[in-house]
């Protein structure tokens, strides 16, 4: 089996977003699947997908700090800034996390360990909806 579909994630300000159940929920079609993987591609170069701990809010909080120190939006070295102070930032995160994932799917449902969940990176200030595309194959 071979199945695509185009999802649309609600906006969220910038940070790190759990959207596992969001991403599930759009695409009941995983319900058939008794074996084989699911691909997350975000159609953009402002935001990225993740995969890491589901539990403690703490840790999306840490992540959106470091990403922030490591890359801020006051550099004076920008010179792609047309977009905002928080674009080129932006682009240069979105590339360190990447835009896929590919996860294992089994019995119907994504495989994942018990503290893992897929985090959608937010890294502009008001970024909008975000699309995916989720391709899922398998049998």
């Amino acid at each position: 089996m071979w199945f695509q579909r185009q999802i649309e994630l609600a906006p969220r300000p910038r940070g790190f977003h759990l959207v596992t159940n969001e991403v599930v929920g759009a695409i009941p079609e995983i319900a058939d699947l008794r074996v084989g993987l699911a691909h997350l591609h975000i159609l953009h170069t402002s935001a990225s997908l993740t995969l890491n701990e589901n539990a403690s809010p703490d840790v999306r909080r840490d992540f959106e700090s470091w990403f922030n120190h490591a890359v801020p939006a006051d550099a004076p070295f920008w010179t792609h800034t047309l977009e905002g102070p928080d674009d080129m930032p932006a682009h240069i995160k979105a590339s360190l996390l990447g835009p896929s994932l590919t996860l294992p799917v089994g019995d119907g449902r994504l495989r994942l360990g018990t503290w893992q969940g897929v985090y959608l990176c937010e890294h502009r200030d008001s970024g909008g909806a975000r699309s995916l595309v989720v391709t899922l194959t398998g049998e």
